[in-house]
């Protein structure tokens, strides 16, 4: 009984910390995931953490453990929220095209956000999550919430680096980086698309019998298509890139809320 007083308390925060996680990181959030696959797995996780991290560690069960809950959610939220902070590029990038290409005007649901996408941006979406789950991003999202206890334990004090403003820095400049990638990522189509609106221009000043407008829509939506064919086998490639910019963005967050375990190295 004197074991099961001391290790509940600690299941239960680890707990916290992976099913926030779950709710807010990519593919395991998706409204397409059983409520039951997402608390099972949350289940599970939690105990193989606190076989490897929890056994032997007490906490104190007053009112600082109200305080160490709210730490365990808002290490979780901010994990998953990095994450799925980095795989919004590809339908920011989509929809910058989308707005140029004249598709804004058709958004469509996205059955994993339940929100509405644009087609672009969901299309390529969709095929980041392909290239993500072929290369078992899915399982390092796993290590990166089991690893955060090396980084983070349940008696670590997140709330003095929100007093000092390294996690607010941080989700800043993440999100400015995250949408400097969606630019970039979006360059090619956006100023092809763009140059196309000037050669309009100048054909309605030289040929104004021509109604630009009708042929505008047909010629961008060509344009746009044929270039996104073009660029489809580089997208493996930008995806790779973007996955390495999230596992840094998730290494960087853990190393501003905590510490570097003893030993540890890159590889």
């Amino acid at each position: 009984m004197e074991w099961l007083e001391r290790s509940v308390p600690v299941f239960l925060l680890i707990f916290c910390r992976i099913t926030s996680f779950f709710v807010v990181a990519p593919i395991y959030s998706a409204r397409g995931v059983p409520a039951q696959f997402k608390i099972g797995i949350s289940f599970m996780v939690a105990v193989l953490v606190f076989l490897t991290f929890g056994i032997g560690q007490t906490v104190t069960q007053d009112a600082a453990y109200i305080l160490l809950i709210v730490q365990e959610v808002l290490v979780g939220l901010l994990l998953g929220f990095t994450a799925f902070l980095m795989m919004a590029v590809v339908q920011t990038a989509g929809a910058l095209i989308d707005i140029q290409i004249g598709f804004s005007m058709a958004n469509v649901i996205d059955p994993f956000t339940g929100v509405s996408t644009p087609l672009i941006g969901n299309f390529k979406y969709m095929l980041a999550l392909l290239v993500f789950l072929s290369m078992n991003g899915h399982h390092y999202l796993l290590d990166a919430i089991m690893y955060s206890y090396d980084w983070m334990p349940i008696t670590g004090n997140v709330f003095t680096k929100f007093q000092d403003g390294s996690v607010t820095d941080f989700l800043v400049s993440t999100f400015a980086h995250s949408f400097v990638l969606a630019l970039q990522m979006a360059a090619p189509l956006v100023a092809a698309l763009f140059l196309t609106d000037v050669g309009l221009g100048f054909l309605a000043r030289t040929a104004p019998q021509f109604n630009v407008f009708v042929i505008g829509i047909i010629l961008k939506v060509i344009v746009g298509l044929a270039l996104l064919l073009l660029l489809m086998p580089g997208l493996t490639a930008l995806f790779d890139h973007l996955f390495a910019e999230m596992f840094e963005a998730l290494q960087k967050l853990l190393s501003v809320i905590g510490s570097k375990p003893v030993g540890w190295s890159k590889e």
